[in-house]
């Protein structure tokens, strides 16, 4: 199993949470998508898969729901 940490942004409520969630999870290989909501700022989003994922594939999908994903500056 592969683990993706990212960070999004926009995110505000259990609406936000779906949209992204069903979006992430139809990309091929993906098992679960846990969201840790940050209301208005950065939520963390952890996608477990058993494939490899591109990022650029991850942004796509985050992008579709209607939100960004944003570099982590930790």
């Amino acid at each position: 199993m592969n683990t993706t940490t990212i960070n999004v942004s926009g995110m505000t409520c259990g609406h936000c949470v779906s949209s992204v969630t069903e979006e992430l999870t139809e990309l091929a290989g993906v098992e679960n998508v846990a969201v840790n909501l940050n209301a208005g700022g950065i939520s963390e989003v952890t996608i477990t898969s058993t494939l490899t994922l591109r990022p650029e594939e991850i942004s796509e999908a985050v992008a579709e729901a209607g939100y960004l994903v944003v570099a982590n500056n930790a």
